[in-house]
């Protein structure tokens, strides 16, 4: 269930590809850019045979942007980022960012022709927080609601968390995250990200 939860998550932000030079709204933004990107995963049989490098490669270059990993970090971590030294916030955004990076890797490559809509986001121009709803439709009928939660910075709108059915992904981290740190602190924590990734950069050629 993870697995297939990461896939969708991978599928719907693969949709943010290059951001104008204006700040556009963010519903708006990833509707101009799906029928594209979309149309570039299937042309690619590279990608659909279960290349990771350059799967990877298109993440970091087209999705990845548009996170504020940062936010995602300190959020994941909770009361916990007080506790971290500077040191130790740089590298835990350095690895959490990495692990997200590898996870949708793996799951993307499960890539089934799901379609994607999108739900008008209603936001005023003066308005620094926004929610964007998505639907994803799986071939056998089933849907699965993906929705972010994304900020406007002076690089454009930024996603600092996503929601499937309802369940955070900043939380289901957070309550992981505290687990480690309660058992060999935040160092440890460190650790486990670290080794966690470098076991899926050997699954990626």
């Amino acid at each position: 269930m993870l697995r297939f939860v990461f896939k969708v998550i991978g599928l719907s932000l693969l949709l943010f590809s290059t951001v104008h030079a204006n700040i556009v709204a963010p519903d708006v933004m990833i509707k101009s850019v799906t029928d594209e990107v979309i149309a570039a995963i299937r042309a690619d049989k590279d990608i659909q045979s279960g290349h990771k490098k350059k799967l990877l490669e298109l993440i970091e270059k087209k999705v990845f942007p548009h996170f504020n990993f940062n936010r995602m970090t300190q959020l994941a971590m909770g009361r916990n980022w007080r506790a971290a030294s500077d040191e130790q916030k740089k590298q835990l955004v350095e690895e959490f960012r990495t692990l997200l990076v590898r996870t949708y890797t793996s799951a993307f490559t499960q890539y089934k022709n799901e379609v994607i809509d999108y739900k008008p986001t209603h936001i005023a121009e003066a308005d620094s927080d926004a929610l964007v709803l998505s639907t994803v439709k799986k071939s056998s009928g089933q849907a699965i609601a993906v929705n972010y939660n994304m900020e406007k910075t002076d690089q454009g709108w930024k996603i600092y968390n996503l929601k499937i059915e309802g369940v955070s992904l900043v939380e289901n981290y957070r309550n992981t995250f505290n687990t480690e740190i309660q058992k060999s602190g935040i160092d440890g924590l460190i650790k486990v990200l670290t080794d966690k990734n470098k076991s899926l950069a050997e699954n990626v050629k």
